[in-house]
């Protein structure tokens, strides 16, 4: 008895096709960057809404308000707006803006002693 892969479909004719593997790979890679960057967004948000408002101010970076609003919007663009690429991406630059310039900066003003 011959297994086949479970993962290629069957065409009348007895031939496999190579593009509903591509696509099941294509759409697979596709699933787990969306959540890297919903998780990415999740985590910027969060974190700024737990971070006191006199932190931003200390640090030199734009208000809490405003990272609540810039990030909550990516956030949301995310997850309702999921054919809006461009705006996906802008979203997670300002994400990635946060986690990697404003994050350090408030962390170094908050730091407990």
């Amino acid at each position: 008895m011959s297994r086949r892969c479970s993962f290629l479909r069957r065409f009348p004719g007895g031939r496999y096709s190579v593009h509903v593997l591509s696509f099941e790979i294509q759409s697979g890679i596709s699933l787990i960057v969306y959540f890297a960057i919903f998780i990415v967004e999740a985590f910027a948000l969060i974190d700024a809404v737990s971070r006191p408002a006199q932190a931003f101010l200390a640090a030199d970076k734009w208000n809490k308000q405003a990272w609540m609003i810039v990030l909550g919007l990516a956030l949301l663009v995310q997850v309702l707006m999921s054919y809006m690429l461009m705006l996906q991406l802008i979203g997670l630059v300002a994400a990635l803006v946060y986690v990697l310039d404003a994050r350090p900066a408030l962390q170094s003003v908050t730091r407990r002693r």
